[in-house]
């Protein structure tokens, strides 16, 4: 049994942790079997916390992980969602443009 993927737009709009299922495993194009034997081994690209009975991830390593937070720099991806874009493929995402520095903070 197949599952639809999250959208990028529906990813960057979860709070602060997220279930490992269906948010995580959606993500990640994963059956829900799969999801939960991946986090039982360990071998999740990413860390899974156990609060009680429920599994959940950090929003913010779900997006490194897929390459939508924003750079260490801080410099942030630009998103650019089109009103009438019903999938990823007709939505846009570059990078913003790099921070120019002056001569006296350039070392």
């Amino acid at each position: 049994m197949t599952t639809a993927a999250l959208t990028i737009a529906e990813i960057l709009d979860q709070p602060a942790v997220v279930p490992l299922w269906p948010t995580v495993g959606k993500a990640l194009g994963l059956a829900e079997s799969t999801t939960y034997q991946l986090a039982a081994e360990g071998r999740l690209p990413i860390e899974v916390i156990r609060l009680g009975r429920r599994r959940v991830v950090r929003t913010i390593d779900l997006h490194r992980f897929l390459g939508l937070a924003p750079q260490e720099n801080g410099a942030a991806l630009a998103y650019q969602a089109r009103a009438s874009a019903g999938n990823d493929e007709e939505a846009g995402y570059q990078p913003a443009s790099p921070v120019e520095q002056s001569a006296s903070t350039a070392k």
